[in-house]
């Protein structure tokens, strides 16, 4: 059990670290996400199932639709998704 822990708190550093080297948001928030539910697995883990639900639901749930609903509201998902199409058009 104590290897999968270290296994969880590997991919949370990971995780942390992606979010400042990522380009696109909507990367950013998948990876946010992902962060949000292996902590509430760690909270879990930590026998915390109040702090483990609290962290899916508002971590992973509420703030994530919010980051969505943001990016659709400033039209930052369809440039990126232009901008994609862009370069694979460019490297054709």
């Amino acid at each position: 059990m104590q290897i999968f822990q270290y296994i969880l708190l590997a991919f949370l550093v990971i995780c942390a670290v992606a979010v400042s080297f990522s380009r696109r948001l909507l990367n950013s928030i998948l990876i946010f996400m992902s962060y949000s539910l292996i902590m509430s697995i760690i909270w879990i883990l930590l026998e915390s199932p109040d702090l483990a639900i609290t962290e899916a639901a508002v971590g992973a749930g509420v703030t994530s639709v919010l980051f969505f609903a943001t990016l659709k509201k400033i039209h930052a998902m369809r440039e990126e998704d232009e901008e994609s199409d862009e370069q694979t058009d460019s490297r054709e």
